[in-house]
């Protein structure tokens, strides 16, 4: 009883002591002075306490340094690009020099965001079965060797679903994703990688979340850090996929979820990460992205569990014909830039 009676009188100190310090603080907002706020910092899983992770793939579809392009891209956007989005596939040595000396730039804080096609040159079926575990390895190794006292994320394969073959025996089946997935992450764990943060990146399309088989692509939570979204919007109307940005984040199968919908049922402890995105018309049909880019905003604030959102730029796409960049009108720049000025994205990686 005398217990109680302390915790609660110390209840009520504390209200008061809450209730004079907020009432400090709207003195303070009052008089036109600055409210001191709490810092948005990264975990041990690079989830910030607060805010929203920014990141960028610049170059893309080009063979132009992707660091030089980078700090291009960032110099024409205004802001660093916290998070740095590259790709290899197979045997490529990476984090390269070049990607290492990005996330040492003290001026500009970066992380990595590694995507990696481990089964290149083969299927999903060998990686799981164990026959590239040198390819693993020799990744594991490199690491340890050369970048061990930093976090950086890992996607494997990203969008899978454009790489499934659902006849059995493909070695390409969703299931088989799964454990190629499975196996790559734990082997990594099992070398000692303890740094990598693990990202399943989908596509998010309607035609592959309507497949029986896209249920079964999911790795287990247990190996799976963020779930992540590549997907984009068209600005030109009556253009394949034309929206906004809450488009490419709900895209669903006739009668399913939205994709953001979905993650966050199955997966609610899960970060979601929008790995890859952007707003595109066809080359040589300038058309203004001001509203996609003006509506990323009010849309993250409605979805919280959006915690990075990383921009892929490009003049030509895959197939030439699509124009992802910032920069395709002087309007679509100067409201990009506003968007990427916003305070949401002010994050220290720790």
């Amino acid at each position: 009883m005398f217990r109680k009676s302390v915790y609660s009188l110390a209840a009520v100190l504390a209200g008061v002591g809450a209730a004079l310090s907020g009432a400090g603080q709207a003195a303070q907002a009052a008089a036109g002075a600055p409210v001191a706020k709490t810092a948005c910092v990264t975990d041990a899983k690079l989830v910030p306490s607060c805010n929203v992770l920014w990141g960028a793939a610049a170059g893309g579809f080009t063979n132009l340094p992707r660091d030089h392009e980078l700090r291009t891209w960032e110099n024409l956007s205004g802001r660093t690009s916290t998070i740095f989005h590259t790709y290899h596939k197979g045997d490529e040595k990476f984090p390269t020099a070049a990607e290492i000396a990005m996330t040492q730039d003290r001026a500009h804080p970066r992380v990595l965001l590694l995507n990696w096609r481990v089964e290149y040159g083969s299927t999903w079926a060998n990686v799981a079965a164990g026959k590239l575990d040198r390819r693993i390895d020799a990744f594991a190794a490199r690491i340890k060797a050369t970048y061990a006292n930093k976090k950086f994320f890992l996607v494997l394969n990203h969008e899978p679903e454009d790489d499934v073959r659902p006849n059995a025996g493909s070695g390409m089946t969703a299931k088989d994703f799964r454990a190629s997935f499975r196996h790559v992450i734990q082997r990594l764990r099992a070398k000692g990688v303890s740094n990598a943060v693990s990202v399943v990146a989908y596509m998010g399309n309607e035609k592959w979340m309507a497949q029986s088989w896209w249920k079964d692509l999911y790795p287990g939570d247990d190996v799976v850090d963020w779930v992540g979204l590549d997907s984009y919007v068209s600005a030109e109307q009556n253009y394949y996929h034309h929206g906004l940005f809450g488009d490419l984040l709900d895209r669903r199968a006739p009668g399913g979820a939205g994709f953001y919908d979905w993650a966050v049922r199955n997966h609610k402890s899960k970060p979601i990460m929008v790995a890859e995105w952007g707003a595109y018309h066809r080359v040589g049909r300038v058309t203004d992205k001001s509203a996609q880019y003006d509506s990323v905003l009010p849309e993250l604030r409605k979805r919280p569990a959006i915690k990075a959102i990383v921009y892929f730029d490009t003049k030509k796409d895959a197939f030439g014909d699509r124009d992802i960049s910032i920069n395709s009108s002087a309007k679509s720049l100067a409201t990009f830039k506003r968007l990427a000025a916003d305070p949401m994205f002010n994050v220290q990686l720790r």
